[in-house]
């Protein structure tokens, strides 16, 4: 590795693509070495608005730009193929999620990191809200007392792809992994799905979860929605002293007490551009990623997590196919 700037180089080059490229072309600590992208002119187009070198192979830009880490930001459904070639190349690696949509594959790739003892993370960023991380040190802290109920609201427009259930594993991923966050493991799922608006997806799904700590939730998650819409995204934790909402990621916590008819409101001030920004939870990641990777430890969140929430998913399918609950 470096021992000053840290070379890394982004495989991907599509729209959030271009937050790895930001984020490592702009950092003082770090040296943006290069874009690989499918074709040659997205390529080049990337590379040229970040003053960088643009390739077509992920072979040749490791074998030219030497760098000490490689970031992913792929199409959703073709995560699994330039992910064991990183692996495989001994490159440490961010990846964006999903991990990919299939378990054995998940299982295969994390696998042969660990054969290698490789820095293998994934970008569930929404952890690095500050609204999230207030949420959590008051639960932590026991402000909210044991939490007894949990829901996850998240929902927008489609993304394309093809798997049916491509809003379950590729967007509502977030959701699995904030679930565990802030209330423990999930111990069993329950699920029901809606393809009403398109008969080839599962556009709209409710989950019911039990958690190990004796909490219940909810995970909606939907594509027949808009980001437009007021509270887009919504997370609600109740525990038997309190309760603490976080909406639309960024923008507020409310902390409450049971019986008190005040509360405790966090919105980020005028200046405070980083904590409004939902683009900037993933800075916020990357330097606690570049703190582990200089340390020698594991990623703040290991690819483990992404194995974890596709895990879940995949349990909530089988819920919902075969009329059951579904223990994880």
């Amino acid at each position: 590795m470096s021992a000053g700037r840290l070379r890394v180089a982004v495989v991907g080059a599509g729209t959030w693509g271009e937050q790895h490229a930001r984020i490592f072309a702009c950092r003082p600590d770090t040296e943006l070495v290069g874009i690989v992208a499918r074709t040659p002119e997205r390529a080049r187009a990337r590379a040229d608005a970040y003053d960088t070198t643009a390739y077509t192979s992920i072979e040749e830009m490791l074998e030219r730009a030497r760098p000490d880490l490689v970031t992913t930001s792929l199409p959703n459904e073709a995560h699994f193929e330039p992910t064991l070639e990183l692996i495989r190349h001994g490159v440490p690696l961010l990846v964006e999620k999903p991990l990919v949509f299939h378990l054995e594959e998940a299982d295969r790739l994390i696998e042969e990191a660990a054969q290698r003892d490789l820095f293998f993370a994934i970008n569930f960023n929404h952890r690095y809200a500050e609204a999230v991380q207030r949420a959590r040190a008051a639960i932590a802290a026991g402000e909210l007392g044991d939490v007894v109920h949990v829901t996850w609201r998240f929902g927008g427009e489609a993304n394309p792809g093809t798997s049916p259930h491509r809003n379950l594993i590729e967007t509502q991923c977030h959701g699995f992994d904030m679930l565990e966050h802030l209330a423990g493991p999930i111990s069993s799922v329950m699920a029901q799905m809606t393809n009403m608006t398109d008969e080839s997806v599962y556009n709209t799904m409710v989950i019911a979860v039990a958690f190990a700590g004796g909490a219940v939730g909810s995970l909606v998650g939907t594509y027949d929605s808009s980001y437009a819409y007021p509270d887009t995204q919504y997370i609600e934790v109740n525990g038997t002293r309190g309760r603490a909402l976080v909406k639309d990621t960024v923008q507020e916590l409310v902390l409450s007490t049971a019986g008190d008819e005040t509360h405790r409101h966090w919105r980020p001030g005028y200046f405070n551009d980083a904590g409004r920004t939902f683009t900037e939870t993933f800075d916020r990641h990357v330097e606690d990623v570049l703190s582990a990777l200089r340390a020698g430890g594991e990623p703040p969140v290991h690819a483990r997590a992404g194995r974890r929430a596709l895990e879940l998913a995949e349990a909530s399918i089988r819920s919902f196919e075969d009329g059951v609950r579904v223990h994880t």
